[in-house]
Protein backbone atom coordinates (compact mmCIF):
# COMPACT_ATOMS: atom_id res chain seq x y z
CA UNK A 1 0.00 0.00 0.00
CA UNK A 2 2.63 2.55 1.03
CA UNK A 3 5.42 3.31 -1.46
CA UNK A 4 8.02 4.93 0.75
CA UNK A 5 11.37 4.94 -1.04
CA UNK A 6 13.93 6.50 1.29
CA UNK A 7 16.84 5.56 -1.00
CA UNK A 8 15.33 7.31 -4.04
CA UNK A 9 16.55 10.88 -4.64
CA UNK A 10 13.40 11.88 -6.52
CA UNK A 11 11.21 10.59 -3.70
CA UNK A 12 13.19 12.62 -1.16
CA UNK A 13 12.75 15.77 -3.30
CA UNK A 14 9.00 15.13 -3.39
CA UNK A 15 8.88 14.53 0.40
CA UNK A 16 10.60 17.83 1.18
CA UNK A 17 8.38 19.62 -1.36
CA UNK A 18 5.27 18.14 0.28
CA UNK A 19 6.45 19.35 3.68
CA UNK A 20 7.17 22.84 2.32
CA UNK A 21 3.78 23.05 0.61
CA UNK A 22 2.06 21.88 3.79
CA UNK A 23 3.91 24.55 5.73
CA UNK A 24 2.74 27.05 3.11
CA UNK A 25 -0.96 26.16 3.32
CA UNK A 26 -0.98 25.77 7.12
CA UNK A 27 1.36 28.43 8.46
CA UNK A 28 3.37 30.70 6.18
CA UNK A 29 3.18 31.42 2.44
CA UNK A 30 7.00 31.50 2.38
CA UNK A 31 6.70 27.71 2.29
CA UNK A 32 5.46 28.10 -1.29
CA UNK A 33 8.51 30.15 -2.27
CA UNK A 34 10.81 27.50 -0.79
CA UNK A 35 8.82 24.75 -2.55
CA UNK A 36 9.17 26.57 -5.87
CA UNK A 37 12.90 27.02 -5.31
CA UNK A 38 13.34 23.35 -4.46
CA UNK A 39 11.28 22.34 -7.49
CA UNK A 40 13.57 24.40 -9.74
CA UNK A 41 16.57 22.60 -8.23
CA UNK A 42 14.74 19.26 -8.61
CA UNK A 43 14.01 20.01 -12.27
CA UNK A 44 17.59 21.08 -13.03
CA UNK A 45 18.97 18.01 -11.22
CA UNK A 46 16.84 15.71 -13.36
CA UNK A 47 17.65 17.58 -16.59
CA UNK A 48 21.35 17.09 -15.86
CA UNK A 49 20.79 13.47 -14.81
CA UNK A 50 18.55 12.51 -17.77
CA UNK A 51 20.50 14.67 -20.28
CA UNK A 52 17.24 15.49 -22.05
CA UNK A 53 14.66 18.19 -21.58
CA UNK A 54 11.99 16.06 -23.27
CA UNK A 55 12.27 12.99 -21.01
CA UNK A 56 8.98 12.11 -19.34
CA UNK A 57 10.23 12.75 -15.75
CA UNK A 58 11.39 16.21 -16.86
CA UNK A 59 7.99 16.98 -18.36
CA UNK A 60 6.27 15.99 -15.11
CA UNK A 61 8.54 18.26 -13.07
CA UNK A 62 8.14 21.12 -15.58
CA UNK A 63 4.34 21.01 -15.45
CA UNK A 64 4.43 20.64 -11.66
CA UNK A 65 6.59 23.76 -11.43
CA UNK A 66 4.18 25.52 -13.82
CA UNK A 67 1.27 24.71 -11.49
CA UNK A 68 3.19 26.11 -8.50
CA UNK A 69 3.98 29.29 -10.43
CA UNK A 70 0.36 29.66 -11.57
CA UNK A 71 -0.72 29.64 -7.92
CA UNK A 72 1.51 32.66 -7.29
CA UNK A 73 -0.91 34.94 -9.14
CA UNK A 74 -3.25 37.09 -7.10
CA UNK A 75 -6.39 35.17 -6.13
CA UNK A 76 -5.06 31.75 -7.17
CA UNK A 77 -3.35 30.72 -3.93
CA UNK A 78 -6.10 28.13 -3.37
CA UNK A 79 -4.46 26.14 -6.19
CA UNK A 80 -1.63 25.26 -3.78
CA UNK A 81 -3.97 22.76 -2.14
CA UNK A 82 -3.91 20.67 -5.34
CA UNK A 83 -0.14 20.02 -5.44
CA UNK A 84 -0.03 19.76 -1.64
CA UNK A 85 -2.53 16.90 -1.58
CA UNK A 86 -1.17 15.42 -4.81
CA UNK A 87 2.44 15.45 -3.63
CA UNK A 88 1.52 13.68 -0.41
CA UNK A 89 -0.32 11.06 -2.52
CA UNK A 90 2.87 10.64 -4.55
CA UNK A 91 5.12 10.43 -1.49
CA UNK A 92 2.95 8.03 0.52
CA UNK A 93 1.24 5.89 -2.10
CA UNK A 94 3.17 6.41 -5.36
CA UNK A 95 0.09 7.89 -7.09
CA UNK A 96 1.21 10.84 -9.20
CA UNK A 97 -1.75 12.63 -10.74
CA UNK A 98 0.55 15.03 -12.59
CA UNK A 99 2.40 12.16 -14.30
CA UNK A 100 -0.94 10.66 -15.31
CA UNK A 101 -2.12 13.94 -16.82
CA UNK A 102 1.20 14.54 -18.58
CA UNK A 103 1.03 11.03 -20.04
CA UNK A 104 -2.20 12.09 -21.79
CA UNK A 105 -0.53 14.91 -23.73
CA UNK A 106 -0.50 14.14 -27.47
CA UNK A 107 3.27 13.69 -27.75
CA UNK A 108 3.30 11.20 -24.86
CA UNK A 109 0.76 8.69 -26.12
CA UNK A 110 0.47 6.29 -29.03
CA UNK A 111 -3.32 6.08 -29.18
CA UNK A 112 -6.09 8.55 -29.78
CA UNK A 113 -7.47 10.28 -26.73
CA UNK A 114 -10.64 8.62 -25.47
CA UNK A 115 -12.67 8.34 -22.31
CA UNK A 116 -11.42 4.75 -22.01
CA UNK A 117 -7.79 5.97 -22.12
CA UNK A 118 -8.55 8.70 -19.57
CA UNK A 119 -10.26 6.19 -17.27
CA UNK A 120 -7.45 3.63 -17.64
CA UNK A 121 -4.82 6.29 -16.96
CA UNK A 122 -6.48 7.86 -13.92
CA UNK A 123 -7.56 4.56 -12.34
CA UNK A 124 -4.36 2.57 -12.95
CA UNK A 125 -2.73 1.31 -9.77
CA UNK A 126 0.32 3.24 -8.59
CA UNK A 127 3.48 1.88 -10.13
CA UNK A 128 7.15 2.18 -9.41
CA UNK A 129 8.72 4.03 -12.32
CA UNK A 130 6.82 5.49 -15.24
CA UNK A 131 3.00 5.53 -15.44
CA UNK A 132 3.33 6.08 -19.18
CA UNK A 133 4.82 2.61 -19.60
CA UNK A 134 2.21 1.01 -17.32
CA UNK A 135 -0.80 2.47 -19.16
CA UNK A 136 0.68 1.54 -22.56
CA UNK A 137 1.17 -2.10 -21.54
CA UNK A 138 -2.31 -2.46 -20.02
CA UNK A 139 -4.18 -1.55 -23.20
Amino acid sequence: MFMIELNDTGWRYWLITAVLLSYGVIADPMGFVFAIGLTVIHLLHFIINKRSITAFPIQVRFWYLSLLLLAQFEGLAWIYWIPTIGTWAQVLFGYCAMARLVSLLPWNRNELFSIALLKRTILARPVKGNIKQKVATSS
